[in-house]
């Protein structure tokens, strides 16, 4: 990594905001009533389609820390924390070390430990105006002014009228959905008020003609099917940059006043590029491409999107744009969109969405979030549909469009080292001699590119029981896994599977194999084989015999059992919770919210007559 000398470096203010997608006045919303960012936009410049790699917060903003996309670095999964090589500094300590002075403000949610601290200060007080004099600043404030939970909170100071706003057509038109839409944009314009608070501030400091300024929200709204769904209503967000005219020459080179930009954008280039500004090479590990200053590379042909567990739910999803279409990869298939997230499920519109479902009262596209199996591929044309609501995978048609996004998204899992095709407590166990980047990194420990493509047949409809039944004896562990999985898939349509082959499973070394094969014991087995199933189950889903991360992987198993799984209740709603031994805090809630959706599935269970 290189410095290179340099006149008078620039101060660099970051203005974020939290779950909101391009509801903005500059990139014509009608509805919107976004004054200061659509100023900035007037005398800036807005990209036209920047996405956050991850559709919530933590990973998304683990990216945006380290540079690297989360599901090579392992921090993909809500709220994890995963050992991070201490040499690779999270990028504000490379200013720090260049002289800047570097506050946060006060939201961090990263999923890797800040072994060199990136901060000289972090929290509610943390702002530039407590730097040395003359000293260059970075700088971050973030609103959580538009946050899911503001979408929620009552009583509220209306301003857009629920008849105005727009549904989606995913949506279903009820008073709840309008209601939470309208709130939303109220809660935008109450982020936007924050960000022109901070702007005055720094025109009244003299500062505005000394600072690049960059507005971004951590990724879409935060209204159901937008945050944490793999798509464009969940990653994409507006970005606007200013750059004063004493550091045009730092500027991307399409950079014009009041112009837009058809460069993609990645949360991974955001890292790259603040150290190219300040005249520091970002270091090779890094995955994004600095899109301004000295050290500006080329733009991505693509983006790249990745879901994992979500909050108390694992899942794995990753798509794919090309700033047209938009190619969703789904790999459980036997799992909906919409999986029971108690956080998500607070919002009125999630209830009477999903009530709507379970009632036979809405159209296919309205379904599409609650339906299982799910097609293993989606693919949406944004210039005709942006609610990403028409499949056009299941068309022919683009069958060359497709295949062009399968090899775009393997090759890319390849080179990107995307170690999360692991189950997340298989990723901990492989690594705990070195970190899951280290992991991804060493092939003679690892096969990736064998479990990618194990997966990739497991989650697919051309997927055979014999060519399935093969990697049951796989030496990895990962291709094991994916295997079993895509048995399991089979299974739930109906289709007998070969539960001998399954059986011995239940005893590898890998809990996240022994999950599944114990699953599927209950589902297709005898009594006997039944009762193993279940008895394994429970060991693994209490943590003191196994650990949070594997309990949370059998819980989730053994509700998806429902009346099978009965006999366990009882057992497991005695579990004690108060002294977990957890990864990191911020796993907390996330066994007690699987233990009491457990107690309603008991108690709807008792009420039935």
């Amino acid at each position: 990594m290189a410095q290179q000398e340099s006149p008078k470096l620039p101060n660099v203010l970051w203005l974020t905001s939290e779950d909101h997608g391009p509801h903005m006045g500059c990139y014509g919303d009608r509805l919107a009533r976004t004054p200061h960012v659509d100023q900035l936009a007037k005398k800036g410049m807005r990209f036209r389609m920047a996405w956050s790699v991850v559709p919530v917060c933590a990973p998304a903003r683990t990216a945006i820390i380290t540079g690297v996309y989360p599901s090579a670095s392992g921090a993909l999964h809500m709220r994890s924390m995963v050992p991070w090589p201490e040499e690779q500094l999270l990028f504000p300590a490379y200013l720090r070390k260049a002289g800047y002075y570097t506050t946060n403000n006060s939201k961090e949610d990263y999923n890797v430990p800040k072994a060199v601290p990136p901060w000289d200060k972090s929290g509610a007080n943390a702002h530039w105006k407590n730097r040395k004099p003359g000293q260059p600043f970075f700088a971050v404030f973030n609103s959580t002014k538009s946050h899911e939970s503001q979408i929620r909170k009552r009583p509220h100071q209306a301003m857009t009228k629920p008849a105005d706003v727009r549904i989606p057509k995913y949506h279903p038109d009820t008073p709840e959905v309008r209601q939470d839409w309208a709130q939303y944009y109220d809660q935008v314009s109450a982020a936007d008020a924050d960000a022109g608070v901070h702007l005055q501030e720094l025109a009244d400091a003299g500062l505005a003609e000394d600072t690049i300024v960059f507005y971004y929200a951590d990724h879409g709204s935060g209204m159901p099917r937008n945050k944490r769904w793999a798509g464009n209503t969940g990653l994409q967000v507006p970005f606007v940059v200013y750059f004063p005219e004493k550091y045009r020459h730092l500027a991307p080179a399409d950079y014009r006043t009041g112009g837009v930009s058809d460069r993609l954008i990645s949360f991974v280039d955001l890292a790259p590029t603040v150290l190219s500004l300040v005249n520091i090479q970002p270091p090779a590990y890094m995955q994004g491409h600095a899109f301004a200053g000295p050290f500006a590379a080329p733009a991505h042909q693509y983006l790249f999107g990745v879901r994992g567990r979500m909050d108390e739910r694992p899942d794995h999803v990753r798509s794919v744009t090309d700033g047209r279409y938009v190619y969703l990869r789904n790999y459980l298939l036997h799992l909906p969109h919409g999986q029971y997230l108690e956080y998500q499920f607070q919002t009125p519109t999630t209830v009477a969405w999903k009530t709507l479902f379970d009632q036979g009262k809405l159209n296919p596209a309205q379904s599409a979030m609650w339906v299982t199996p799910r097609e293993p591929e989606e693919l949406y044309d944004l210039s005709s549909d942006p609610d990403e609501v028409v499949n056009l995978a299941l068309d022919p048609a683009h069958a060359e469009t497709i295949a062009r996004f399968r090899k775009v998204l393997f090759d890319q899992n390849v080179r990107v080292r995307d170690v999360c095709y692991l189950p997340e407590e298989e990723m901990h166990r492989r690594s705990k001699s070195t970190t899951p980047w280290g992991l991804g990194h060493s092939p003679e420990t690892f096969a990736l590119e064998k479990t990618i493509e194990a997966a990739d047949v497991a989650a697919s409809k051309a997927a055979k029981i014999e060519e399935l039944s093969k990697f049951l004896s796989d030496p990895e562990p990962g291709v094991r896994y994916w295997g079993l999985i895509g048995l399991l898939i089979h299974q739930k349509r109906g289709e007998p599977i070969p539960l001998q082959a399954v059986l011995p499973l239940m005893k590898d070394e890998s809990p996240s194999v022994q999950i599944v094969a114990a699953k599927l014991a209950v589902l297709a087995g005898s009594s006997a084989e039944q009762a193993r199933g279940l008895a394994l189950l429970k060991t693994l889903a209490t943590p003191e015999k196994s650990d949070v991360l594997t309990s949370i992987s059998a819980l989730t198993a053994i509700e998806s059992l429902g009346d099978r799984g009965q006999s366990l209740w009882d057992d497991l709603l005695l579990m004690n919770t108060t002294n977990l031994k957890l990864p990191d805090q911020r796993f907390s809630p996330y066994i007690p919210r699987l233990l009491l959706n457990l107690k309603e599935l008991k108690e709807r269970q008792a009420s039935r007559p």
